[in-house]
């Protein structure tokens, strides 16, 4: 078996890669697989790494069976009849990827989307998120340190890898703030990473909404805590209930955005789930929260100050609550705003050989034992031209 690991072409750049060298050389010798790296220049690892280890570096990837890449691949790149494996980003039928999905169909390609290789109860295998949470909590201290002139953190891309990030981390001192983490996923605890190594306290709800601390201190929320039932709402109360029936609970946020300086958002927002806080929430007078590190970024969603993406370029923007507008984010009157939504890329080696460790162990399994646990049969969207069962919901989307 033959695999490709293709440039990635995505503008911005993105230097991640499914697999690192040494990935490749050792999967080579424990499987029946042969790999060749397509040049980049951009790649984390340089193509020399990849032949000092005697793996092929080839412009022609015709003859493999399986192309492995990381973001989506531009249209005029495609190989027809190919079978390829990256983040098409288009389940949730993005618009600014139809084009790419009904290319995919057009070259009769089978495609395998990252995002949904998952267990049989949906949970995800693979992915970058405890990068997300470690980049975006130390961005949104980053963005603490410029804007009240406190410390001068150095960007996570001019840094050489996660210990790097630790030790500058090592550096500062924080002021006395309330953090607010959400989510449970991979995505919060890589931000729980950052608050621990800075050795913040852990608070539990209670504590964190009634007391006064003199240190800085965080308190990690689930989706009971900062939701609750509506009167109306029918059955047991529980998480597994909320997921099935978002529609039935109401935002139970503002008693954290009350007492919060610091936000991290790491929660998963499923649709139909009511919003964290709206724009009139952040009018509020009661509404302490200044700081917040979006690693989730759903844009106009539940956190209404993230209002666009930003850059790694241009990381902060602030969010001024009575306007609704964007100002500049040391702004006096706004809400600082961190909502990168390529955050990984920041951390492109780490992030590289975590992926590649999951990838190894969930997948390449898959292509030598008929696929006995359904993991490329879930992760399959098209197949000769057509849209699989799963995801046949998007034929009207492809077809507008």
């Amino acid at each position: 078996m033959k695999i490709g690991l293709i440039k990635e072409r995505k503008t911005p750049p993105d230097r991640r890669v499914v697999f690192t060298p040494e990935q490749v050389d050792q999967l080579q010798q424990e499987h029946q697989l042969k790999f060749v790296v397509e040049p980049s220049d951009i790649r984390i690892f340089p193509d020399e790494s990849y032949q000092k280890r005697d793996i092929e570096v080839s412009e022609n990837l015709d003859a493999c069976d399986v192309l492995l890449g990381v973001k989506e691949v531009p249209i005029e790149a495609l190989i027809p009849h190919k079978s390829y494996f990256f983040f098409s980003h288009t389940i949730k039928m993005q618009p600014y990827n139809r084009d790419l999905l009904k290319a995919i169909l057009d070259k009769k390609i089978t495609l395998y989307d990252h995002e949904v290789i998952t267990k049989t109860n949906g949970s995800r295998l693979i992915g970058f998120g405890r990068y997300a949470g470690l980049v975006g909590a130390y961005n949104g201290f980053r963005a603490l340190g410029l804007r009240d002139n406190l410390f001068n953190l150095p960007k996570v891309e001019y840094l050489d890898d996660l210990n790097a990030v630790k030790e500058e981390l090592d550096k500062i001192k924080l002021p006395q703030i309330k953090i607010c983490l959400t989510g449970s996923g991979k995505v919060a605890l890589g931000a729980k990473e950052i608050l621990d190594h800075l050795k913040i306290k852990s608070v539990g709800v209670e504590a964190f909404l009634s007391e006064k601390f003199e240190e800085p201190v965080y308190c990690k929320i689930d989706v009971l805590d900062y939701n609750k039932p509506k009167s109306t709402c029918k059955g047991e109360v529980s998480k597994s209930h909320f997921f099935k029936h978002p529609e039935d609970y109401e935002s139970d946020f503002m008693r954290f955005a009350e007492v919060t300086d610091y936000f991290i958002a790491g929660h998963f927002y499923g649709e139909g789930a009511p919003y964290l806080y709206t724009r009139e929430d952040a009018k509020s007078p009661q509404f302490n929260i200044n700081l917040v590190a979006d690693v989730s970024c759903d844009i106009d969603g539940p956190v209404a100050s993230t209002i666009k993406p930003s850059t790694i370029a241009e990381p902060f923007y602030g969010y001024h609550p009575i306007s609704e507008q964007e100002v500049e984010f040391n702004h006096p009157e706004a809400i600082t705003v961190m909502a990168v939504d390529n955050l990984p890329c920041e951390l492109p080696k780490d992030a590289s050989e975590g992926f590649g460790e999951m990838f190894a162990e969930h997948v390449i399994p898959a292509f030598f034992n008929k696929d006995k646990d359904g993991i490329l049969e879930r992760a399959k969207m098209t197949e000769n031209g057509q849209l699989t069962a799963k995801y046949a919901y998007l034929q009207d989307f492809v077809n507008q």
